[in-house]
């Protein structure tokens, strides 16, 4: 079952469903999803100087990390690939996961939130990182603070037996930044 407005205020409120810094709903919430915003952690691909990826092996000094100060933009640029962070730090309980999609408006400028890292498990605890693609042919602004994405609730029909943050490879768990794959720890 998909959480309405009305569960996800609820959950929210009671600190069921946790975000912080806690959003304006007038502005975030939706008729079932929560908007996110755009962090201002961008981790770019060293492509210049990489000639393979190999996922078996630790990453290492494949990207760089930018953090973009206040008022400021990172330009996406046509083809390209970058990892991102949301701005909130989210807790979702044993008995929900969620959806993350992208927004409607963004992805009619040719941006794309997500290639594969949709699904947000139950149990989650950390900032999402996004993958961030230019699918246009113009590069584009954007600011930390934007609405970038949306968040759908779905209550499990039991609570999960191995919530993500009690598994012991738990990749991600607690992020604060967009980490680098760790395919490698697989």
């Amino acid at each position: 079952m998909i959480l309405s407005d009305y569960d996800i205020k609820k959950h929210i409120t009671q600190k069921k469903i946790k975000i912080l810094p806690l959003p304006d709903f007038k502005q975030a919430l939706g008729p079932n999803s929560l908007d996110l915003r755009l962090g201002n952690k961008f981790r770019v691909f060293n492509h210049a100087a990489i000639a393979v990826i190999d996922p078996h092996l630790k990453a290492e000094s494949i990207t760089t990390q930018i953090e973009v100060g206040n008022g400021k933009s990172f330009v996406l640029h046509p083809a390209e690939f970058v990892l991102a962070v949301t701005m909130e730090h989210i807790e979702i309980p044993d008995d929900i996961c969620a959806r993350l999609e992208g927004r409607s408006s963004l992805g009619r400028l040719g941006i794309v939130i997500h290639s594969t890292a949709g699904s947000i498990n139950a149990g989650f605890r950390g900032m999402i990182t996004l993958e961030l693609a230019n699918m246009g042919r113009i590069p584009v602004k954007l600011y930390p603070g934007m609405r970038i994405c949306a968040l759908s609730f779905e209550q499990l029909s039991t609570p999960s037996a191995n919530p993500y943050y009690k598994r012991k490879n738990a990749k991600y768990l607690n992020q604060k930044g967009p980490d680098e794959s760790r395919f490698n720890q697989d």
